[in-house]
């Protein structure tokens, strides 16, 4: 007599359906809120071990839904706000790439660029009307000798 491997439930499917789909939400909502320039900062087992862990939350809150007699029981609030509270520490991540790993280029000499600015401006205009004054002011004047 052979014995048939008991068919894969289809709760099992959803649940992974959930999890893959929650793992492209939470990237996506990462990169839209912090900033993909910032996430791409955040160091590879940062964003693996925090996109994952709030994926795995809200794979197990739907789970807890499911398996509960009402939608909303103490396990599903429970892995929410773990839910919650991995994506909070996805914006802290994002925050601090943003304040500490982003380069901003303060390291060089320069000074403050609004004084070098005006500076580098008002040379330009110097510079002009030194050219105007040197300038040609007939048509007389810039005919070529006959």
């Amino acid at each position: 007599m052979r014995v048939h491997p008991e068919p894969m439930p289809i709760l099992r499917l959803a649940y992974i359906a959930v999890f893959l789909l929650a793992v492209i939400a939470v990237f996506t909502l990462w990169s839209q809120v912090g900033g993909q320039g910032h996430l791409d900062l955040v160091p590879w087992p940062v964003k693996l071990a925090l996109g994952c862990g709030a994926a795995c939350a809200i794979a197990r809150a739907a789970a807890a839904a499911v398996k509960g007699e009402h939608g909303w029981n103490g396990q599903t609030v429970k892995w929410t706000g773990l839910a919650l509270a991995a994506l909070f520490l996805c914006g802290m991540a994002s925050f601090y790439a943003h304040t500490n790993l982003e380069d901003t280029g303060d390291e060089s000499d320069e000074g403050d660029p609004a004084i070098s600015s005006a500076y580098h401006n008002s040379a330009r205009l110097e510079s002009a009307r030194r050219l105007a004054r040197s300038a040609p002011t007939s048509v007389t004047t810039m005919r070529s000798p006959s």
